[in-house]
């Protein structure tokens, strides 16, 4: 890539109150607000001769200075990683990724340990090629799991296919269910929350439903079984959405005061405590003496939450194609703890 001859721009006075990434994403319309993010980290943009956070909101008159060329272009690197293929053909693959792997890299990411162990390094490493249509960083993602969320995802080969599942989902065509399990018990078996979701202002990790200008979320859920164990009350629910918001699940359920178990972000604990042993009615000296002794703390290590189902069209043949995974190792096993098994 060519070296960048040093530019110096002023930002006009009504630019004020912009995002300094934003401005200068609009300025350079050849380098990506990701690659923007990357120059001012490095510090190869100033702000009047300083570094500057890309989140530096502008006042006007600053005088902005871009050296050098731009970073190398941002890729996923192929890596020997082993998948659970469910499905595969010419134009897509369903994953059943685990819990604990990325989807992708975030923005800026390098070949660097930060860029290491996602599931499009792996999916690289298996087919050698996928879909262009999320650029270098994405190949073949047309949707995505949070990190610590496991279960199926679809992989787009080739552009058309891509673009074709990306319509089903636009239009809300492509089923989804989701197994969950959290905290207490939900006072009605069934129910939908249809809450916008944002970004918080505060902590910019979190998504929250009680920002303003969030966009539309809506989420079903209906309770499978409700358990109650010596850690507290929890009930496990079959999640459907209808549209594929951030975090969705986690922050709808969260909302009802019902976070996902292991869900620390949104208000789960990170370990679970068990209540105090029962005493026995039978004295033993002047002591009760406690008739079922307390287990000890309880800890998943990921959030309870699984995308067990899958069904949609495929994109060049139209035929219906469904899927469904049953709940990891790690998840059945926490389960037949809580029920005491």
């Amino acid at each position: 890539m060519p070296e960048r001859a040093p530019i110096t721009i002023t930002a006009p006075a009504d630019a004020a109150g912009q995002r300094l990434d934003q401005f200068l994403t609009a300025q350079l319309p050849d380098l990506s607000r990701a690659r923007i993010q990357q120059l001012l980290r490095e510090e190869n943009a100033l702000v009047n001769g300083s570094a500057a956070k890309p989140s530096l909101k502008l006042r006007g008159g600053e005088q902005i200075t871009v050296t050098g060329g731009p970073p190398p272009p941002l890729r996923a690197i192929a890596e020997d990683i082993p998948l659970d293929m469910i499905y595969e053909d010419a134009d897509l693959a369903v994953v059943n990724k685990p819990a604990g792997m990325m989807v992708h890299a975030g923005a800026g990411a390098t070949d660097d340990e930060r860029n290491r162990g996602t599931l499009v390094n792996a999916l690289l490493h298996r087919f050698g090629k996928l879909s262009e249509v999320g650029g270098e960083l994405r190949p073949g993602i047309v949707h995505r799991l949070d990190k610590e969320t496991s279960g199926l995802i679809i992989v787009a080969k080739n552009d058309i296919s891509h673009r074709k599942l990306a319509q089903q989902f636009s239009r809300r065509e492509i089923k989804k269910r989701y197994v969950a399990l959290v905290h207490g018990w939900p006072a009605k078996d069934r129910g939908t929350i249809n809450l916008p979701i944002s970004r918080d202002q505060v902590r910019r990790t979190r998504m929250t439903t009680r920002g303003s200008g969030g966009r539309s979320a809506v989420t079903h859920f209906e309770v499978r079984e409700r358990i109650e164990s010596p850690y507290g009350k929890f009930a496990l629910v079959d999640v459907r959405i209808e549209t594929g918001r951030t975090h969705q699940i986690r922050v709808h359920m969260s909302s009802l005061g019902h976070p996902v178990v292991g869900d620390a972000l949104y208000g789960a604990a990170k370990e679970l405590k068990p209540s105090a042993p029962r005493r026995s009615t039978k004295q033993v000296g002047a002591e009760s003496a406690p008739t079922n002794p307390a287990p000890g703390m309880l800890q998943l290590g990921r959030n309870f939450l699984h995308a067990a189902a899958l069904e949609f069209q495929h994109p060049r043949t139209q035929e219906l194609l469904k899927f469904e995974v049953t709940l990891p190792e790690e998840l059945l096993a926490f389960l037949a703890k809580l029920r005491g098994q």
